[in-house]
């Protein structure tokens, strides 16, 4: 009881930091929320009442308590988790802060579309929207505010640089992200038309690329709409062809970049099947699942923060037993909670995302570490000038 306790008064601490809440109570039942999913490991009202210390005898009464929280129109998500996310990355520092755009669907009724920082081969949501729709395309004006919300949000001395996949592969999106002065890098679809002044235009999937081949064009421009100009990076490094479209020039490196886009995968898949178990909320209705990607959000946001202080202060291999890194930073966040509540260690009261590098990169085995380094070291890069293509 004393561990869940402390939790909870950290939790309450930890939310405290800005003045947006309407009641509370709203504050106190998130925080039971978050205690719950944290004890618990998984998304389930019922699973989560047995953590809480309340004057309720029943647990139907605590359930009843989350089920109303998920289902109040006064709590808006972003009014609450802005500023929090924004003291957040407060430290971040001048270095590149890559976002990760994407989608994913829930019973194939519900689609979410995230905007996440990227973060050490993890990514921590900054903004997202729940749409009641079973496909992932999502037109620009869908989520065009959301990108509008997280600029705000973003420390002023960074360089920012989004990153998205084909889905998201649309001009209006690339037009927007001039506006806000991001960088962006974009994989974009075979049948993207590319010409430049003066030369016939063809489609990218027409452009022939040997196996380990890359290609890099620049001042180019794209679409019927002749959107530019905008370089691209086109690969094969095995079987599938990479076609990357990027604000500024291109190189080696644009596909390293792009690459950094997974981690938002991960992160849904922390959210699902390798973690929270979110598809098992089953909640139909989605401002309710807005609410509940809330508590998800900031659970995240928590634990990959007290998983950065671990590392901070030298203590990784208290919670982590590989000898490199094995484990995510929410991981590492997770196990010392565990740690903390069973031998009564300190718990993290700040919410903070370093933008230095990582000090200690994931290492899955030094046999894959060698295979992916040599991965790009066949290809042979060529550059041509805008008259030449």
């Amino acid at each position: 009881m004393e561990g869940t306790l402390y939790l909870y008064d950290t939790l309450v601490r930890v939310l405290s930091q800005h003045r947006n809440w309407f009641d509370v109570r709203h504050l106190q039942t998130l925080a039971w929320m978050m205690v719950g999913l944290i004890q618990s490991g998984k998304i389930s009202l019922s699973a989560w009442a047995p953590y809480v210390h309340s004057r309720a005898s029943y647990a139907q009464s605590t359930v009843r308590r989350f089920a109303r929280w998920l289902h109040n129109p006064r709590i808006q998500v972003h009014r609450l988790y802005g500023p929090l996310i924004r003291q957040a990355l407060r430290q971040w520092g001048p270095h590149t802060l890559y976002l990760a755009l994407d989608t994913t669907t829930l019973w194939g009724a519900y689609c979410v579309v995230r905007l996440s920082v990227l973060y050490r081969g993890r990514a921590v949501p900054v903004v997202w929207r729940v749409l009641a729709q079973h496909s992932t395309s999502v037109a620009h004006d869908r989520y065009r505010d959301l990108l509008k919300r997280a600029n705000r949000l973003l420390p002023l001395e960074c360089r920012v640089v989004l990153l998205a996949d084909r889905g998201f592969a649309d001009v209006k999106l690339m037009a927007q992200l001039r506006e806000l002065g991001w960088h962006w890098r974009i994989r974009i679809k075979r049948s993207f038309w590319v010409c430049a002044p003066g030369v016939r235009r063809c489609q990218v999937k027409s452009i022939p690329l040997a196996r380990g081949q890359a290609q890099l064009w620049h001042d180019v421009f794209i679409t019927a709409q002749r959107f530019g100009p905008v370089h691209l990076a086109l690969a094969r490094p095995q079987g599938s062809c990479w076609y990357v479209v990027s604000d500024e020039p291109t190189d080696r490196d644009t596909f390293d970049e792009y690459g950094r886009r997974f981690g938002i995968e991960e992160n849904f898949l922390d959210d699902k099947s390798n973690g929270f178990q979110l598809e098992s909320s089953q909640l139909d209705c989605p401002q309710a699942l807005s609410r509940l990607c809330l508590v998800l959000a900031l659970t995240t946001l928590y634990l990959v923060s007290q998983g950065t202080e671990v590392v901070q202060q030298g203590k990784r291999r208290w919670v982590d037993a590989h000898w490199f890194r094995g484990s995510s930073y929410l991981k590492l966040g997770w196990n010392w909670i565990k740690l903390a509540l069973a031998k009564g260690l300190e718990l993290l009261c700040q919410l903070r995302l370093c933008g230095c590098p990582d000090p200690t990169p994931a290492l899955a085995s030094k046999k894959r570490k060698k295979r992916h380094a040599h991965r790009f070291l066949s290809v042979k890069v060529l550059r041509y000038p805008c008259g030449s293509l």
